[in-house]
């Protein structure tokens, strides 16, 4: 759904936080629920580190269907073999908007963004414009990256990442949201506030959120950024998971609401569907059934979204979907 543009004479209302009437923010973000999101692709390819990306459109719409609040992308711009892992190999954002054509309603994100290797004024260029042709369905996930083969490959310091990271955001953030903005970098540029970006935010800002901690403190995520998505904890560990980030908005926004949580990592679905969490590399084990038994554990902790990645379950994905479908998805629906 194509928006009106506003011009630079407009002038953009900044919604606080929470993002109430955010579309894609509200469909995954809602005090007191919790939603669940499929990281791509939508393809189970345990045996080999790349998907065939068939069907993809397809899938997209069954999992739209089913209830799925979320769909994330992830940035791997070259494949490292000692990784063995290649994501959805196409460029994220270009395919979050190709999978935007045959979607209506559900939220398109990242998680996410290496934000250290991408030049910030390109791509708030980049995520405005998806924003406002989807009618503003979109949510950013940024990160530091974990691969260090990848650094040297852009002429990038591997250890300056978080800096960088830091640096990058506040220019992404200024350019994105601000008619005719001034703002200096040290790495990125400089605005005198004599030009200004279109198009803006449907809403006044993109809602971002760190996936993983970004070489940052939790402080400085909740000060800067409108959520965080951390690593799958285990069922005991979801109440310090939780009792952190709390106590970490109580002290960084004191007058305000707590920012979500969300978790999220690799998915093995067990075919036994009581089969209780166990941690396999990069996620868990579980049964559909006992998965809800634990997404409910972590909804009454206040955890938000789990964005999930069965690509590691040796099943057929159409089976993956019906199973959630049919045992998960109803108990955590998404905000419509």
């Amino acid at each position: 759904m194509d928006m009106p543009i506003a011009f630079p004479e407009t002038q953009v209302e900044r919604t606080p936080f929470p993002l109430q009437g955010h579309r894609g923010y509200d469909r995954v973000f809602r005090r007191d629920a919790l939603t669940v999101g499929l990281i791509l692709p939508l393809e189970t390819h345990a045996a080999s580190p790349h998907p065939s990306m068939a069907d993809h459109l397809q899938m997209a719409q069954r999992a739209e269907q089913a209830g799925v609040a979320a769909l994330w992308a992830r940035d791997i711009p070259f494949y490292d073999p000692q990784y063995g892992d290649s994501g959805q190999i196409f460029e994220p954002l270009i395919y979050i908007g190709h999978l935007a054509t045959a979607t209506e309603r559900i939220t398109l994100g990242t998680t996410g963004i290496v934000l250290p290797m991408r030049e910030p004024l390109m791509l708030a260029k980049q995520v405005n414009s998806l924003d406002r042709l989807t009618g503003g369905r979109i949510v950013i996930g940024m990160s530091s990256g974990d691969r260090p083969s990848e650094y040297p490959v852009f002429g990038i310091d591997f250890e300056s990442r978080g800096e960088r990271f830091r640096d990058a955001y506040g220019v992404y953030r200024s350019v994105s949201e601000q008619n005719f903005p001034r703002f200096e970098s040290e790495c990125f540029g400089r605005g005198d506030g004599s030009l200004t970006m279109l198009p803006k935010p449907v809403f006044g800002r993109v809602p971002t959120i760190a996936v993983g901690r970004s070489q940052q403190t939790l402080g400085w995520i909740a000060g800067n950024m409108d959520g965080y998505l951390g690593f799958v904890p285990e069922p005991a560990r979801l109440q310090s998971f939780a009792d952190e980030w709390r106590e970490t908005n109580r002290q960084t926004n004191p007058d305000g609401d707590a920012k979500p949580l969300a978790f999220g990592g690799f998915l093995y679905l067990h075919p036994r569907r009581d089969f209780p969490f166990k941690r396999i590399g990069g996620g868990f084990a579980i049964g559909s059934r006992a998965l809800r038994d634990y997404l409910d554990l972590a909804r009454e902790h206040g955890v938000s979204h789990v964005a999930l990645n069965p690509r590691v379950t040796p099943r057929d994905y159409r089976q993956i979907l019906d199973e959630l479908h049919e045992d998960v998805l109803p108990g955590f629906a998404p905000n419509e």
